[in-house]
C-alpha cells in the first residue's frame, strides 16, 4: 500500500498539511490518500439549515494516516497518546477538535474518515472532508481540509 508521506504532487490538487507533534509531517492530496485502505461510510445528519443530509462517503480512515506521520508519542509512558489533541481546519474557515483517545482503537475506535469521495465523486480539486459518521449533528464534518494538526503539548 502506497502510504507515501512524500511532498505534494505537481498537479492542482488540495493539499492539507500535517503538522505538529509528528516525526513524518507531511503535505497530502486526495490522490495520497487513496494509497491508504479505502473505507465506506453511509451518514446521515441533521443539517441546522437544511435538515437531514444523506451522503456516501469513501475515504481511509483519519487513525491510520496520522499513525503513519509518527506521532510523538512517548513510549515509556503507557497512556501518553491520551493528551494528543487533533485540530482540523478547512479552506471555508470551518475547524474542528478531536482527541486521539475518540480515534485510537483501544479506546473510542471511532470510524472517522478522510473522505476522497462524497457520493462517488472525486474530492481531488476541493479537498478531503472530515468525517464523523458517529455524529447525529455535521457541525464537525469539515470540507476542503487545508490542515490538520496533531499536539500533545496541553497535558505534559
Amino acid at each position: 500500500m502506497g502510504q507515501s508521506l512524500a511532498a505534494p504532487g505537481t498537479t492542482a490538487d488540495a493539499e492539507l498539511a500535517l503538522t505538529g507533534d509528528l516525526a513524518r509531517p507531511a503535505r497530502l492530496t486526495v490522490p495520497d490518500l487513496l494509497g491508504w485502505p479505502q473505507h465506506r461510510a453511509q451518514v446521515a445528519f441533521e443539517c441546522a439549515t437544511s435538515g437531514v443530509q444523506r451522503h456516501v462517503f469513501t475515504g481511509p480512515l483519519l487513525h491510520e494516516v496520522l499513525t503513519a506521520a509518527r506521532p510523538a508519542f512517548d513510549p515509556v509512558r503507557r497512556k501518553d497518546r491520551l493528551r494528543f489533541l487533533i485540530a482540523v481546519s478547512g479552506a471555508d474557515g470551518h475547524h474542528a477538535l478531536l482527541t486521539w483517545a475518540e480515534i485510537d482503537p483501544d479506546f473510542g475506535r471511532a470510524p472517522v474518515l478522510l473522505a476522497v469521495t462524497l457520493d462517488g465523486t472525486p474530492l481531488d480539486r476541493v479537498g478531503p472532508q472530515l468525517v464523523l459518521p458517529q455524529d447525529r449533528c455535521g457541525a464537525r464534518h469539515i470540507s476542503g481540509i487545508t490542515a490538520i494538526r496533531v499536539d500533545g503539548g496541553y497535558l505534559r
